[in-house]
């Protein structure tokens, strides 16, 4: 690597984006898209299960990037605004796509009912496959949050600000998916569906 890729690669996103809005060279926005358009890419996928689809939708939401990108206003970092402006584009692929009225819940109006919480060590060590398998079987907010939480390892804070709901709610939230995952795991999981279970690997 050259000295001056190496320089371009220790730019920081918000430096990037600021040389960008003043200078508009394309090439500091194609920096950001280096950056992104596999991870951008491999959640389309995650969501819309389908190739082309992910694609096309990759390609709509780097432009929607690109035309609001003076809207950025670092109040979170970029990379979970441009993992809001991904899921919220995929939600409503789907919602079109399927004519559903819904896929999300509204938790900012659920009474908070006494509940017990689920040890988010129980949550990790549940084997991947199994994890894997559950995941698909919940509602894909509950979903999103858990993976948000778990393996982007984001803050409550970052993750309030993706889905645009308090940090109380995103709290609920997180314990509700949490309780739903260890109900249908131990429901799943008996010795039969272990062994059917056993080929299934993580993706």
């Amino acid at each position: 690597m050259d000295t001056k890729s190496r320089r371009q690669k220790k730019i920081p996103d918000d430096e990037l984006i600021d040389l960008y809005l003043a200078t508009q060279s394309q090439e500091h926005f194609s920096m950001l898209y280096g950056r992104y358009a596999d991870k951008v890419y491999s959640k389309c996928l995650s969501l819309l299960k389908n190739e082309a689809s992910a694609q096309d939708a990759a390609q709509d939401i780097f432009l929607k990037i690109f035309l609001n990108l003076a809207k950025f206003n670092k109040k979170s970092r970029f990379s979970t605004w441009v993992y809001s402006i991904t899921y919220n584009y995929c939600i409503d692929f789907l919602r079109r796509k399927k004519k559903e009225k819904t896929v999300l819940t509204d938790d900012e109006n659920e009474t908070d009912t006494p509940e017990e919480d689920v040890d988010e060590k129980e949550i990790l060590e549940m084997e991947i496959e199994r994890l894997a398998f559950i995941l698909d079987k919940i509602p894909e907010e509950d979903k999103m949050v858990l993976l948000m939480k778990y393996r982007e390892d984001l803050s409550i804070k970052d993750i309030s600000k993706a889905f645009s709901k308090s940090e109380s709610a995103i709290k609920m939230k997180l314990k509700r998916a949490k309780n739903k995952v260890r109900k249908l795991y131990n429901e799943s999981f008996n010795e039969m569906t272990i062994l059917i279970l056993s080929i299934i690997t993580f993706i």
